[in-house]
């Protein structure tokens, strides 16, 4: 016996969020997939007041994402051909979850991706995580039609894509190459051998120390069972289950997560067990970027841990 499945709910464009503080100035605008000019921006907390004041004329969607996570970077590419291919009847607003806390903050957003929508000032949640253009396709239509039905019908002006001719990139240094070429075939042996070599002919070359550290990092996760890691990492005196289960949350993308849990275990112990501790939190941070946030953010706590 077959079932009618019961209808999707109506978007409610009710919200209790208040943007309006979004306008400060902030870090500059983030990266992403090439779009078409006007139907696609990139937002900062110093100019998210602008989409918020244009989503009374037009509906705006917001989509919350990082370079970290692939998760994200495939909704942003399948949310700029939708917006080419519905013809500026939204407006596109990326914004770089990392580089502006506060838009996620205002949102309530937990976790990246996530879309949510502005229409008259107003926040209305879409969806959060992964899904297949096609589901997108349909959730968009319905938020056109919640659009409508509240008097937001304006257009964006598409303007042509202009395709710019995208210089070469240099060749990598032959060890480099050596080392990509590894882990595309799953040999993170000679990949770490390729990097090793790199460095001991070059000890400046900070391209190969993060690629280490990272391969490092793939060599440590290979093999573990992560219900029986977080098994083991209850324990919070099991330096090892603390140690790897820090690893699978990087791998998982959660850095911050991954970064208290190493700080902690600094907190807490003391001589060998506390290098220990100290020393893969650096590798950790190799692996992660001196420039991130998290990163820097984490080095002060570990200098307040240790002095």
């Amino acid at each position: 016996m077959s079932t009618t499945p019961a209808p999707r709910p109506r978007l409610d464009v009710r919200g209790a969020i208040d943007l309006s503080s979004l306008g400060r100035p902030a870090a500059p605008p983030p990266g992403g997939q090439p779009a078409p000019d006007g139907v696609v921006v990139d937002v900062t907390e110093a100019t998210f007041g602008d989409v918020v004041q244009r989503s009374v004329e037009v509906p705006v969607v917001v989509v919350l994402w990082a370079a970290w996570s692939e998760a994200s970077t495939t909704l942003v590419a399948d949310l700029v051909a939708l917006a080419t291919e519905f013809g500026g009847r939204f407006l596109l607003a990326r914004v770089d979850a990392d580089l502006n806390p506060q838009i996620a903050q205002a949102f309530g957003a937990q976790s990246v991706p996530a879309a949510l929508a502005v229409l008259k000032g107003q926040p209305v949640p879409l969806f959060q995580g992964a899904a297949s253009r096609e589901d997108i396709r349909a959730v968009l239509v319905q938020l056109l039609e919640a659009a409508a039905a509240n008097g937001v019908t304006g257009t964006v002006a598409v303007a042509p894509v202009v395709q710019e001719e995208q210089p070469a990139e240099p060749p990598l240094p032959p060890l480099h190459q050596a080392a990509y070429d590894a882990i595309e075939v799953g040999d993170l042996v000679a990949a770490q051998a390729a990097f090793s070599q790199a460095i001991t002919e070059n000890p400046r070359d900070e391209e190969a120390t993060a690629g280490l550290a990272q391969v490092e990092l793939m060599q440590r996760t290979s093999t573990l069972d992560p219900a029986v890691v977080q098994a083991a990492a209850a324990d919070e005196s099991d330096l090892d289950a603390q140690l790897a289960m820090a690893d699978l949350e990087l791998m998982s993308g959660q850095v911050a997560e991954g970064f208290d849990r190493v700080l902690g275990c600094v907190r807490r112990l003391s001589g060998p067990e506390k290098d220990t501790a100290r020393l893969r939190l650096l590798s950790l941070f190799t692996v992660v970027g001196d420039a991130d946030a998290r990163t820097l953010a984490a080095r002060r706590a570990l200098a307040s841990a240790l002095y």
